[in-house]
């Protein structure tokens, strides 16, 4: 009789927390990484870059021109001794450099907005910081696969494909930077 109660008083809880977690069982043991349409994850943005390029061209070319003649002779004897000369020099030189560098580092909570066929994850998320009147604004996208979650449900960002990343600002500090409506209009024209 005891046995019996027992596994109804399991059944009863199983059957409690199947109905409580909508058929998804969780334990101490068991997973919580995101798995389903409109579960979360958190995306640590490591991302860094730099590139530059260094370019160069020289050139030279010359060239000259000279005519002479000695003195005619035959039908042409009289005709005295003549002579012209010419020069021509052309030369350019060269050079250009480039190089840009950027670093982001940040956490931002993402929902996946789609599974996809082949287990794959559609995520989308974004995390606006506003202090004294200036935003921050992060966003990313992209497509992760389940394997890469890590067990406390962490994703980086270099393993996000097709990952779109954006970091944008509004605000008096972000605004001052930016030229001013002459000089915009002005560097178009020219």
């Amino acid at each position: 009789m005891k046995s019996c109660r027992r596994k109804i008083l399991i059944s009863v809880v199983a059957g409690w927390m199947v109905t409580a977690y909508g058929g998804n069982m969780y334990s101490l043991y068991t997973d919580h990484t995101a798995m389903r349409e409109d579960d979360i994850l958190t995306v640590m943005i490591v991302e860094s870059a730099k590139a530059g390029s260094q370019t160069g061209t020289n050139t030279d070319k010359k060239s000259s021109l000279g005519v002479e003649s000695a003195r005619g002779s035959g039908p042409l004897k009289f005709i005295p001794g003549m002579g012209a000369s010419g020069g021509f020099s052309v030369g350019y030189d060269g050079k250009a450099g480039t190089s840009r560098e950027g670093n982001l580092v940040a956490r931002v909570t993402a929902r996946v907005t789609e599974v996809l066929d082949n287990g794959n994850l559609v995520i989308e998320g974004s995390k606006l910081v506003e202090i004294n009147n200036e935003k921050e604004i992060i966003k990313i996208s992209g497509v992760v696969r389940p394997q890469d979650i890590e067990s406390d449900n962490v994703i980086y960002s270099y393993n996000v494909a097709d990952a779109r990343i954006s970091y944008s600002g509004k605000g008096a500090v972000h605004d001052g930077h930016r030229p001013g409506l002459v000089s915009r209009f002005l560097n178009w024209v020219f």
